[in-house]
């Protein structure tokens, strides 16, 4: 980076050099690695190294290890700027994905998604934490559903090329992982030369950060972390296991999924400023109550494919709308609580990702229609979590509880 600059001054900069382009650049890359990888994911572990449900489970577990020890980003920040760390871990996540299919057992699996999950991680702890110090309040919800578009459509070029090329020119699982970790890598280097390292106003405080005012932020996170894991593991596998999904398949229903993402994410972002986050979040979660309750009846009841796939879609666009949960966290903030609470959100997030796979995957071999009900069950725990926030939160408003006994200051 070629030299220091205060937010205050980015004025000065031409516009693709400030740091909410800098936001957009980082947005189009993580995924094009990562997005890649999930897509393929399914099909070359079952077709290349003949996984079942209980290696999968333990394949994510160990994609979550990182997730859980994100507290560790508050260390590294000690003498690492969190600039710097996102697009060092941009990096790692790009190279770890390039080289995937160099690895076809379970062994060489776990220990290269180990080394991507750390990039992938610690790379969201940060680019979180950034968010939210650099937008300011007004206009957060609003950028943040551009740049969830912005993956989405990123994503949907890397797809797109998967579903039209991959059987005309006989692509394999090698070739198309080290062109997406490949590309995602050389954004990361190039951002790292061309952007000015920002500074911005608020020091980050470098320690742990547990504050008993942001515990019903903390819940929601520990919950959506556990209610995200079972989509994210079982709701792709059930689409290959049970419907015989191929690999341009699978891509294809990733591909209906980003187009919604482009035309709704910005929607989504403009809902969440006019309606507050307890509504938008309440929202989300009574549509995945049903959601996930309608996947167990797919294999209790044998309901077909069609009904799966469409259920696949609407289940990825209600977690579009947990942007709420990163807006409500930056209303009752302090300023300089930002970067260490994002560290320990990400932690308490992936509690549950550490066992929750592994333990669901032999769940998995005895009743699918189990794991999907209890993910159901999850999700209204959110929803009455949800409840609790105010319609303008701010800090000493953090529930709706405090009207009736003020939150103490930590």
């Amino acid at each position: 980076m070629s030299h220091v600059m205060p937010l205050s001054e980015v004025a000065s900069l031409p516009r693709w050099r400030r740091p909410v382009s800098l936001l957009f650049l980082m947005a189009l890359a993580m995924p094009i690695a990562f997005a890649t990888w999930s897509a393929l994911l399914n099909n070359f572990v079952i077709e290349v190294a003949g996984f079942d449900g209980s290696d999968i489970g333990w394949l994510h577990t160990v994609r979550e290890i990182p997730g859980f020890l994100a507290v560790g980003v508050i260390a590294v920040i000690m003498f690492m700027h969190e600039q710097v760390l996102a697009l060092v871990s941009l990096i790692l996540l790009g190279v770890a994905t390039a080289v995937t299919a160099w690895f076809p057992s379970l062994g060489g699996i776990l220990a290269i998604t180990m080394l991507s999950s750390i990039g992938f991680h610690y790379y969201e702890t940060v680019n979180q934490s950034l968010q939210l110090q650099w937008l300011p309040k007004d206009r957060a919800p609003r950028v943040l559903g551009w740049l969830l578009a912005a993956g989405s459509a990123a994503t949907l070029v890397s797809y797109g090329l998967i579903v039209l090329l991959w059987e005309p020119l006989g692509l394999t699982f090698n070739i198309v992982y080290m062109i997406a970790g490949g590309t995602t890598a050389a954004i990361a280097g190039f951002a790292f030369v061309a952007f000015p390292r920002f500074n911005a106003p608020h020091p980050q405080v470098k320690r742990m950060v547990l504050r008993r005012r942001y515990w019903l932020y903390y819940a929601l996170q520990f919950m959506a972390g556990a209610r995200r894991q079972i989509f994210i593991v079982f709701a792709g596998f059930m689409m290959v296991e049970r419907f015989g999904f191929d690999v341009h398949e699978v891509t294809a229903l990733f591909l209906i999924n980003l187009v919604a993402n482009i035309m709704l994410a910005p929607v989504f972002g403009a809902v969440v400023a006019r309606f507050g986050e307890r509504r938008a979040l309440g929202f989300e979660y009574v549509g995945l109550t049903l959601v996930f309750s309608a996947y167990g009846g797919i294999y209790h009841f044998g309901w077909g494919v069609v009904l799966a796939a469409t259920l696949y879609v609407l289940d990825h666009m209600f977690f579009a709308l947990a942007l709420a949960l990163k807006t409500y966290f930056q209303k009752i903030a302090d300023p300089g609580d930002i970067a260490p609470t994002a560290a320990v959100a990400f932690t308490i997030n992936h509690i549950a990702a550490v066992f929750l796979p592994a333990a669901l995957g032999y769940l998995w071999l005895i009743s699918p229609s189990a794991v999907f009900m209890l993910a159901s069950g999850m999700a209204m725990v959110s929803l009455m979590l949800a409840m609790l926030i105010p319609r303008h939160p701010e800090p000493g408003n953090e529930t709706i509880l405090t009207r009736f006994a003020p939150a103490p200051a930590e």
